[in-house]
């Protein structure tokens, strides 16, 4: 267990991006009733993550993450579920044959309700509010009722994320991940693709793969991992209130575990060393992960790694990069090498969206030709340092919403109000985040390829 630690050992330290509950009193008894109630995911469970992740870390894997920037809860429903489950497979299918790696499935689901903002407040006309901090807090109508955080906003969270990892375990156990649904899906999207050409030699090749699994007789009636999956999920979690009544001691070890998610992550704004965020995650035994921005230095990534991960456990930190396509060539390379130098085992995953975001007719987007190249550069740098580019991180919908510019279909500025429906940031639909998988897939068999004419000499 980790030195001079306990689940509440967070509240004496500093704090950024938690919010002010004006009833104290309320959120105390919040807080108790969360506590009582059951765990949402299982140590067991994480650390079987943990072990996939230990794989990635030593190149025998790669991470896929990926999900809702802010879930809310007037969007909670069986259909959205499903939908983005249905696209994140097939993206997962893809990149497993252009790796011809393991994929890791880890969504950014059933629990991702809290926002990180860079302002407290926000301006319309007038007046000044709180700001919307994701529906765990507060809700996204500009009245002052609305703004102020309600701790009875949690119990709706907890409750939302049981329903989706019910729906989710079930999606993923009980027959609709079957490998010929996700080949005859991905099928469908290549077909009506506008650069479906582009796509069809590597679907061809996976549909050459299914037929002789089947003419050798490895099909989902006698291979049960055709027909099932694991899935995991992940958030940042930023409340710490909530993540602290749902800490639990796992009976089997003794560890603590946070039992609201999987793996939770620290975000870019609260990643001090000496603040309350780590001071929580360094006691917990989940896989965690830390997002990296420009603004971290080699020094101060190397003290955090120290405190999060002393033991230097493969598989328990993934470090998450969001620099900008512009500044991942500067930023990235220095990060790496320190890592490299001090020996310290851990994921090194992209996340091509959050530095990418840009305002086109005052709507906040992120142009999928940013995106693609920030994913690109990654995987350049890492090849040139000799380490393993591990995983992406995305936030992404399986709705045809229009809030990411570009892709094969073309979303324009203009096209922008007519599906605009994220309550915070953009995220990638359903045919973009298929096509970044393929083009990720070509860029990975690519790698692949010249490796082996390297070997061959």
């Amino acid at each position: 267990m980790a030195q001079n630690w306990n689940p509440s050992s967070w509240r004496h330290k500093p704090i950024q991006q938690v919010p002010e509950y004006p009833d104290k009193a309320a959120l105390a008894a919040t807080e108790a009733q969360l506590a009582t109630y059951p765990p949402l995911v299982f140590a067991g469970e994480a650390r079987r993550l943990k072990k996939a992740l230990a794989n990635v870390s030593e190149g025998k894997g790669f991470l896929l993450q990926g999900g809702d920037c802010a879930e809310s809860f007037a969007e909670h429903g069986a259909d959205t579920i499903r939908d983005f489950f249905r696209a994140f497979l097939q993206m997962a299918v893809v990149l497993t044959f252009g790796a011809q790696l393991p994929v890791v499935k880890v969504g950014r689901i059933a629990g991702q309700f809290a926002k990180p903002r860079s302002s407290a407040f926000e301006k319309q006309g007038d007046q000044t509010l709180l700001t919307y901090r994701g529906d765990i807090v507060n809700g996204t109508e500009f009245t002052e009722e609305s703004r102020t955080p309600n701790p009875e906003r949690q119990i709706m969270a907890y409750r939302q994320s049981a329903a989706t990892l019910n729906l989710l375990r079930a999606f993923a156990m009980g027959g609709y991940a079957n490998l010929e649904n996700v080949h005859q899906w991905m099928l469908g999207f290549v077909k009506d693709s506008p650069q479906g050409e582009r796509y069809r030699k590597l679907a061809d090749r996976i549909s050459e793969t299914m037929d002789f699994m089947k003419a050798v007789g490895i099909t989902a009636d006698n291979n049960p991992s055709l027909r099932e999956t694991d899935f995991f999920t992940s958030h940042e979690a930023l409340l710490l209130g909530y993540e602290e009544a749902l800490t639990r001691v796992d009976s089997t070890s003794g560890d603590w575990y946070a039992t609201s998610g999987h793996m939770i992550w620290i975000g870019d704004r609260t990643r001090q060393v000496d603040h309350a965020h780590v001071e929580y995650f360094r006691g917990i035994k989940n896989p965690i992960g830390l997002k990296c921005g420009p603004s971290l230095t080699p020094d101060n990534l190397i003290e955090l790694i120290d405190v999060l991960n002393p033991a230097n456990e493969a598989g328990r930190l993934t470090l998450i990069c969001r620099f900008g396509h512009d500044k991942v060539a500067e930023s990235l390379p220095k990060l790496i090498r320190a890592v490299e130098r001090e020996g310290r085992k851990v994921v090194w995953s992209c996340d091509p969206m959050h530095g990418n975001t840009i305002t086109l007719n005052n709507y906040k987007t992120r142009p999928f030709e940013r995106i693609l190249s920030e994913v690109e550069s990654f995987f350049q740098i890492h090849r040139a340092e000799g380490t393993h580019p591990g995983g992406i991180h995305i936030e992404m919908t399986g709705k045809d919403v229009t809030e990411c510019t570009g892709g094969a279909r073309a979303v324009t500025a203009d096209d922008l109000q007519d599906r605009y429906h994220t309550h915070c940031d953009p995220r990638l639909n359903a045919d973009q985040a298929l096509e970044l998988a393929f083009l990720l897939a070509e860029r990975m068999k690519g790698g692949r390829d010249e490796k082996r004419l390297a070997a061959n000499g």
